[in-house]
């Protein structure tokens, strides 16, 4: 299957997942000029002569922007339609951590102090150590998790060692997270950003509700707000466990309806579908974790990106700030709280859209 793309759900079994039988609907009001016009310097800086074209050749597949609750902007490109399917990528992190706060809610999982022990407690068997790792430092990628990120020599293409390959293609990611991996430094100190964190929160979510991580999303959330039905991609037959980290498949519109539920801190039209105390915990950026710990990328001024409960942030000047999910080859859920939008994005390329760089200068042109 070589490098993974936004097709691969082609490649696995699936589970189904249940949209709601009825649902709200948004207010469309186009005003597809003055959105494609934020995108002018993104379009001109990488040469193109157009937003059409700029779309085609950075292979974006949904670009879809809802302002209060109407859809300003909707469009499918490159052979993609409103019905398609669109590849989460580890925009599906963000969805693990919904399920996170809604077991919470549920009184299935007591804290995020809890140790993970708690509920995979066969681990310490292996290692004890694993008794200091809690599910906030999995939330928080600084769980000291080993993790091998090496790459074929003279590329930057992941080496079939390096453990995005081997948890993506593994055919029982449960036994590898139960067996294999290991712990190469102390929880809470560094912040390393890696899968299994991912599915060990997947594992324990499966442990805490008995049943699969799918059929607690169908029950929680798509059943509820979703427009459409989704898949969620598993190892193998026989394993039968989600790939948690980034093949979740759904929609792009009810990515944006996430996004939208999300913007209202958990609120569906009067519908509290997720506690309001977990969204905003969820969400907002910690200033307590010392800024040393991310790398130099993250920037350390009062203009920085933020990492909460697998979600990314950013922090504007201002003080303002924006959220989201984030996925390789392009795929976005982008909340501007102030500006009461959402923006998700699509795509199969980085060639010529970086994410959520180009989405936060977007961001900040909105009216």
């Amino acid at each position: 299957m070589n490098v993974p793309d936004v097709y691969d759900y082609k490649n696995f079994e699936n589970h189904e997942i249940q949209g709601a039988k009825s649902t709200n609907t948004f207010i469309f009001q186009h005003k597809d000029k003055y959105v494609e016009s934020l995108f002018s310097e993104l379009v001109t800086k990488t040469g193109f002569n157009s937003f059409e074209e700029w779309a085609i050749e950075s292979q974006t597949t949904a670009l879809i922007v809802i302002k209060k609750d109407t859809i300003i902007y909707e469009n499918y490109f490159n052979g993609f339609n409103r019905d398609s399917y669109f590849h989460s990528q580890s925009m599906a992190k963000s969805f693990i951590s919904f399920l996170i706060g809604a077991a919470i809610d549920d009184g299935l999982i007591t804290s995020i102090d809890d140790p993970i022990t708690k509920y995979v407690p066969e681990l310490l068997e292996r290692d004890e150590r694993f008794r200091k790792i809690t599910i906030k430092n999995l939330l928080e990628m600084r769980s000291g998790l080993e993790y091998n990120t090496s790459l074929i020599p003279f590329t930057n293409i992941h080496s079939p060692w390096h453990d995005e390959a081997v948890g993506y293609y593994h055919p029982n990611v449960r036994k590898l997270l139960l067996d294999n991996v290991e712990i190469s430094s102390e929880p809470g100190r560094d912040f390393q950003y890696a899968n299994y964190n991912t599915s060990y929160l997947g594992l324990i979510i499966e442990r805490a509700t008995n049943q699969s991580v799918s059929k607690y999303l169908e029950q929680k959330l798509w059943s509820k707000i979703m427009e459409y039905d989704a898949l969620f991609s598993i190892d193998s037959k026989e394993s039968n466990f989600e790939y948690m980290p980034s093949r979740l498949i759904a929609r792009a519109i009810d990515y944006a309806r996430f996004g939208k539920l999300m913007l209202n801190e958990g609120n569906w039209y009067g519908n509290q579908i997720i506690s309001k105390d977990w969204v905003l915990e969820s969400t907002r950026e910690n200033k307590s974790i010392p800024r040393d710990i991310y790398p130099r990328w993250f920037g350390r001024s009062d203009k920085r990106i933020f990492y909460k409960y697998q979600w990314w942030g950013h922090v504007n000047k201002d003080s303002t700030y924006h959220f989201y999910a984030n996925g390789n080859l392009g795929q976005n859920i982008y909340i501007i709280p102030h500006k009461e939008t959402v923006i998700v994005h699509c795509g199969n390329s980085l060639q010529y859209y970086s994410s959520d760089f180009d989405l936060w200068h977007v961001a900040l042109l909105l009216d």
